[in-house]
């Protein structure tokens, strides 16, 4: 039995059509109903994600984010960081869900309709919020704009049937990508479609906590109860509990940083004693992996505000390293460094575990365009590299456009300079992540999961070059 946007019975087989509801004179005034500002400011900030392209992290930033979403007390915030989490990571299965639910396209204008269904949907479909309050809020939050009042009826209709039939439209989106079709297309080119379908999948599994620690990774994976990496990394387990709470947090023993965010910094010969140069450095963590070797490291960032927080990072850690605020292109030091870090701004489509809205405010023409720039800092950064030094070319995208294409075009143009290549032998556990010419390519999907511990790393393109 299907409801139709009036709440009548109707046959089975009938969708829902988005016809106005009809409601007699202006409606009533009435007190706010607890739980709807949360699921009001989440249909907003989706709405900025996919429409306007706007970052879901800036938007979320507790002290200089968005007003409606500060004015929220700690435990709503949470719930609108689930809500929007969970939509975008199964976005294109939840509207195709929502699209086999109404009949008619929703009419032109109607977006904020639209982002109140996919808000009530995630509820409905992925999240333990009871049935009844998700159907029961989003009718209330579409009588409540003005924009979308007259179909309070038709999303009454919409989700009550998919509370009803939830468990049947899982198992039909089950093999819809969950990614973006640009993406999945792009990802199917470079990996093929079945790796596709697993890098795509793997945004859907729980985010691991990987730590950096300064010295005896195997005593603090012990004493943290946690899994040590092929990377050397600490992954903690599962845990509902705050980092900073954790054993050798206050005493500077590790840093917060993703397995695959700590490869470039590995890759160098030893740096004890050598001058390197951090170029794009905050937050820090690479910095900091610099600094514990013994490096001494000049780290450089555009922004003073970021410099700051890197600064507040090796404060805690113990460690030095001097700060420059400064545009790389503009940077020329008195004279060259034995060894330099270039992590150079990217499309971050490897970090779609951890950034899911990334596939929605990025497009093809975003990363032709971010590949141009990197190709324009590396050529700059080696500049930088005296003859005999080391070079570290690194991002966290997962297409070779920003990576293995751009680098080996800088290299067929650049006398003088050749890849370093890396022996997978080194790498035990990741010795898929090591290309045929020694390069380092990890992605999401990588590193399975062991019982208590979430698997996956963030995706990641590394090269050591080397001047001659």
């Amino acid at each position: 039995m299907v409801l139709t946007s009036d709440g009548n019975d109707s046959h089975p087989k009938q969708k829902s059509r988005p016809r106005p509801a009809s409601r007699k004179g202006s409606p009533r005034e009435a007190p706010e109903k607890t739980g709807i500002a949360p699921r009001q400011v989440a249909a907003r900030l989706l709405a900025a994600v996919v429409d306007r392209r706007v970052s879901l992290d800036g938007m979320l930033d507790a002290e200089n984010g968005n007003p409606g979403y500060r004015a929220l007390r700690e435990a709503d915030r949470a719930l609108v960081r689930a809500v929007l989490n969970t939509s975008l990571r199964h976005l294109p299965r939840i509207q195709a869900i929502i699209d086999s639910l109404v009949e008619t396209p929703l009419p032109e204008g109607a977006r904020s309709l639209y982002h109140i269904l996919v808000v009530a949907a995630a509820q409905i479909l992925y999240l333990d919020v009871p049935d009844h309050s998700a159907v029961d809020l989003a009718v209330e939050q579409a009588r409540s704009d003005p924009r979308s009042r007259r179909f309070a009826g038709l999303v009454n209709a919409v989700l009550r049937r998919l509370a009803r039939e939830k468990a049947s439209h899982l198992t039909a989106t089950h093999a819809v990508p969950v990614t973006p079709p640009w993406f999945f297309d792009r990802l199917s080119e470079v990996y093929g479609p079945e790796r596709a379908a697993q890098i795509s999948d793997s945004q859907l599994e729980p985010v691991a906590i990987d730590l950096t620690v300064k010295g005896d990774p195997q005593g603090w994976a012990s004493r943290l109860g946690g899994r040590l990496l092929p990377t050397g990394s600490v992954r903690l387990p599962a845990f509902a509990g705050r980092v900073p709470d954790l054993e050798g947090f206050a005493a500077g023993e590790w840093w917060v940083q993703d397995a695959a965010a700590s490869i470039p910094a590995r890759l160098f010969p030893d740096l004890a004693g050598c001058r390197v140069a951090d170029l794009c450095a905050a937050p820090g963590g690479k910095t900091a992996q610099l600094a514990q070797a013994g490096a001494v490291v000049t780290a450089l960032d555009q922004s003073t505000n970021r410099l700051k927080r890197l600064e507040g990072n090796l404060a805690r850690l113990g460690l030095s390293a001097e700060t420059t605020a400064t545009n790389l292109l503009e940077f020329r030091p008195a004279e060259p460094f034995d060894a330099v870090l270039l992590d150079a701004p990217c499309s971050s489509t490897g970090t779609i575990r951890r950034h899911p809205d990334v596939l929605w405010t990025k497009g093809p023409a975003d990363i032709e365009k971010l590949a141009r720039l990197q190709e324009r800092l590396l050529l700059h950064a080696m500049g930088l590299v005296r003859s005999g030094g080391h070079l570290v070319f690194s991002n966290c995208s997962l297409d070779p456009i920003e990576g293995e294409e751009m680098v080996a075009r800088v290299l067929a143009g650049a006398s003088g300079w050749s890849r370093v290549p890396l022996d997978p032998a080194d790498w035990p556990g990741l010795e898929e992540a090591i290309s045929p010419l020694g390069e380092f390519r990890t992605t999401p999907d990588m590193l399975k999961g062991e019982e208590g511990f979430p698997g996956g790393l963030d995706g990641f393109y590394a090269v050591l070059l080397q001047r001659h």
